[in-house]
C-alpha cells in the first residue's frame, strides 16, 4: 500500500514540474500569431488529458492491488513476479523524475552573477538566444573589431575639433547679432551622444551639440517634470513643460514694445508684429508666439524656429571666412546642419538648443529624430527630458573603474554596427541605437568590473544580445536613471528623478502590434545575418563607407 501511495505521489509531481504555468520557462519561442497561440494551447490541452488518463489507469491500478493485498492479508499470497515489477516501475519513476529535473536545469542555462537587487531580474537570463542563433567566436569578432570599426573611428578626434572650432564661431557671430534685451542667450555648447562616448561606428563621423540657453532680463524659466507625478498620463511621462515668468514670479509681460527689433529678430514671448504693429491680426499674433499667452510655457516648435533664423544670419554674417557652404540637413532633425566642401564631401553635425532643468545636468530638447518606438509628444509646448549629459558621465565614470582595454564599447559599437547595416537591409525598426546602449548600461550597473576584460567580448556580446531580446519578449526596458536607485550617488542625479516610477522605453511595442512583431522580425534577423556580415566585413572592407548625401535647404 505504502509503495503504491509512493509512486501516485512521484506521477503527481512529475505532472507539477511539466505543468508549463507553475513553471514558466523562460525562452519560450514568440509566438508567430494569433493561431499560432492557438495552436500551442490545443497541444497543451491533449497533453493534459492524456495525462489525466494516465493518472485515472494509475488509480484504477492502485485499487486493484489494494483489493489484492487485502486477499493477501487472508492468506492468499500474490505473485512474486508482481512484487519484481512493482519495484522496478518504481525505479523507473524515480529515474524518470530525475531526468527531469536535470533536463530543465539544463534548458534554463546558467545565470549569472549580479551585484544588485533590483537589478537581478535584468541580469537573470540564459547565455544562449532563445532561438539558439550563434554569434561568432572570440577570434573572430577580434579580427572585426580591429580592423573594421577601430580603424574607421580612428579619425573621430580631428572631426570633433574642426567642427567645435566652426561652432564657437558660430555661436559667436549669433550672440553679436543678438539683442541681449529681446532675444534668448545663448551659453557655450555641450558635447553629447556616441561622438562624446567613444563608440561611434557609421560613417560620416556626426557631432552633436547641446546648445543651452536661458531668456534674458528680467524673465526666468521653470522647468516642470512629468517623470515622477504618477496624474501625468504614460504617454506624456518623460516629458515636460517650461514656463516663462519675470524674475519675481510675476505675470508675464512684454519689452518688446519699448525697444526697436532687428530684422528677422523675435521676441521671446511675441513675434516681431506682435504688440509692435498696431493692426496686426490676432491668428498672426498667435503663429509668431515663442510662448502661448494662455499657458505661459515655450513652445518648442517656435525656439526651433528662432534658432534656425539666428543660425542663417550668423552663418552670412562669417561666410566670407570659410572655402565651404553651410546647410540645414535632414529636415526632421531639429539643428541639423550639413558642411559642404568644394570636393563634394560633407561633414554633418546637429546643434540642438536646450533648456537647463534648475542646477542638474538634465536638459529639456525640442524634439528628437523621428524613431518609430517613440511616443510622439501631445503638444508643441511639450519637452522631452534629455539624460545625454548624465549618460556620458555615467560611462567614462564606469571606464575608471573597469580593466584596462574593457569591452563594454565594443560589444556596443558592434551591435550599433549590425543593427545600422540591418537598418539598411529592412527597413528602420522600432530598435535604436538608444535602446541598445541603455541595455548595456543596465548590465554595467549589475555586473562586475572583471567581467568586461577584453577577453570577455564574445560572452558580453551574447549577453547584450540576451538582454535585449528578454526585453522584447516581456516589451518591457525600463529607463536607465528615472526610477533606478541602484544608480551612484556621485553622479549627482536629482532625487525626484530616482525616486520616480520607472519609465517603459518599450510601452509604444505595447500599443503597436505590428511595429511589436516587425521589430521582433527584424533582431532575429540581424541575429542571423550577423556571422555572415561579421566575416564579410573582416575580409573586405570597403573603402568609401560614406553614405548618400541628405537632401538640404541652402541656408
Amino acid at each position: 500500500m505504502a509503495m503504491g501511495l509512493f509512486r501516485v505521489c512521484l506521477v503527481v509531481v512529475t505532472a507539477i514540474i511539466n505543468h508549463p504555468l507553475l513553471f514558466p520557462r523562460e525562452n519560450a519561442t514568440v509566438p508567430e500569431n494569433e493561431e499560432e497561440i492557438i495552436r500551442k494551447m490545443q497541444e497543451h490541452q491533449e497533453k493534459l488529458q492524456l495525462e489525466q488518463l494516465r493518472l485515472e489507469e494509475e488509480v484504477s491500478r492502485l485499487v486493484a492491488e489494494k483489493e489484492a493485498l487485502h486477499q493477501a492479508e487472508e492468506g492468499q499470497q500474490p505473485p512474486e513476479a508482481h512484487t519484481a515489477w512493482d519495484l522496478w516501475s518504481t525505479l523507473c519513476m524515480i529515474a524518470f523524475l530525475i531526468i527531469e529535473i536535470w533536463r530543465q536545469d539544463h534548458q534554463d542555462g546558467p545565470f549569472p552573477e549580479c551585484l544588485g537587487g533590483d537589478e537581478d531580474d535584468l541580469c537573470g537570463m540564459g547565455s544562449t538566444p532563445l532561438r539558439g542563433l550563434p554569434l561568432p567566436n572570440k577570434a573572430i569578432l577580434d579580427h572585426f573589431y580591429e580592423h573594421c570599426i577601430r580603424s574607421a573611428t580612428g579619425d573621430a578626434t580631428r572631426t570633433r575639433e574642426f567642427v567645435e572650432g566652426f561652432v564657437d564661431d558660430l555661436l559667436e557671430a549669433l550672440r553679436s547679432i543678438s539683442n541681449r534685451d529681446t532675444a534668448l542667450e545663448t551659453e557655450d555648447f555641450i558635447g553629447v551622444g556616441s561622438m562624446y562616448e567613444n563608440w561611434h561606428v557609421e560613417r560620416p563621423l556626426l557631432c552633436h551639440l547641446f546648445v543651452p540657453f536661458i531668456p534674458p532680463e528680467p524673465y526666468s524659466f521653470h522647468p516642470e517634470l512629468w517623470c515622477s507625478d504618477l496624474s501625468v498620463p504614460l504617454s506624456r511621462q518623460g516629458y515636460g513643460q517650461i514656463k516663462v515668468t519675470l524674475a519675481g514670479g510675476d505675470p508675464l509681460g512684454c519689452i518688446c514694445g519699448k525697444t526697436k527689433l532687428g530684422e528677422d529678430m523675435l521676441c521671446l514671448l511675441h513675434g516681431k508684429n506682435s504688440g509692435v504693429q498696431p493692426g496686426a491680426g490676432a491668428n498672426d499674433e498667435m503663429e509668431d508666439l515663442l510662448c502661448s499667452r494662455e499657458s505661459s510655457h515655450l513652445d518648442a516648435m517656435q525656439v526651433m524656429k528662432w534658432f534656425q533664423v539666428g543660425l542663417t544670419r550668423a552663418w552670412h554674417r562669417i561666410a566670407h571666412k570659410y572655402e565651404f557652404d553651410l546647410a540645414f540637413g535632414q529636415l526632421d532633425t531639429p539643428g541639423s546642419l550639413r558642411i559642404k566642401f568644394r570636393s563634394g564631401k560633407f561633414m554633418p553635425f546637429i546643434l540642438t538648443p536646450v533648456i537647463q532643468c534648475n542646477d542638474s545636468d538634465l536638459y529639456f530638447v525640442p524634439q528628437l529624430p523621428k524613431e518609430s518606438c517613440r511616443v510622439t509628444p501631445a503638444s508643441s509646448t511639450d519637452w522631452l527630458l534629455s539624460f545625454a549629459v548624465y549618460e556620458r558621465h555615467f560611462l567614462r565614470m564606469t571606464a575608471k573603474a573597469l580593466p584596462e582595454g574593457a569591452c563594454h564599447l565594443s560589444c556596443l559599437q558592434i551591435a550599433s554596427f549590425l543593427l545600422s547595416k540591418q537598418s539598411r537591409l529592412t527597413g528602420p525598426s522600432g530598435l535604436s541605437n538608444y535602446h541598445l546602449k541603455t541595455a548595456l548600461m543596465h548590465l554595467l550597473l549589475c555586473r562586475r568590473a572583471a567581467d568586461w576584460k577584453a577577453n570577455q567580448l564574445d560572452v558580453r556580446l551574447q549577453e547584450l544580445f540576451c538582454f535585449l531580446e528578454r526585453s522584447l519578449q516581456e516589451k518591457k526596458l525600463h529607463h536607465f536613471f528615472v526610477g533606478n536607485r541602484k544608480v551612484p550617488e556621485t553622479l549627482g542625479l536629482p532625487e525626484a528623478v530616482r525616486r520616480a516610477e520607472p519609465i517603459n522605453l518599450f510601452r509604444p511595442f505595447v500599443l503597436q502590434r505590428t511595429l511589436y512583431r516587425s521589430t521582433v522580425d527584424s533582431f532575429y534577423e540581424m541575429l542571423r545575418n550577423a556571422p555572415t556580415l561579421i566575416s564579410e566585413y573582416s575580409l573586405h572592407v570597403p573603402s568609401d563607407r560614406a553614405s548618400p548625401p541628405p537632401k538640404a535647404v541652402a541656408l
